[in-house]
């Protein structure tokens, strides 16, 4: 994570402009998601693409929304292996007993 929020600071950081306000940010992570949306709805959903749109994929709609996710945690100074951690940790404490396990071979 350290990485690639260091990778995508070099990247702003060779602009006049940096990084949008937050709540720019915000407004291109919603857009993002919408594209993200939209692409999953024609592929497992009942919307099938028109054949005059433009062929892009999951895969790079989720890229999309990783690098604004990034470029927000960026400017309000986050560091996402914290947060992530944080995450984890409420996962496997809070929730440890809330999903059906696998039971593992014996």
């Amino acid at each position: 994570m350290r990485d690639m929020q260091k990778e995508v600071d070099g990247y702003i950081g060779q602009f006049k402009e940096g990084y949008f306000s937050p709540l720019a940010m915000m407004a291109r992570l919603t857009e993002e998601m919408g594209e993200l949306a939209r692409e999953v709805n024609h592929y497992y959903g009942e919307k099938p693409k028109k054949t005059s749109e433009e062929e892009k994929t999951i895969e790079e709609e989720l890229g999309d929304v990783l690098f604004v996710a990034i470029c927000l945690a960026n400017s309000l100074e986050i560091d996402l292996q914290t947060a992530h951690d944080r995450v984890m940790h409420k996962f496997q404490t809070r929730d440890k007993d809330r999903w059906t396990k696998i039971e593992e071979d014996k």
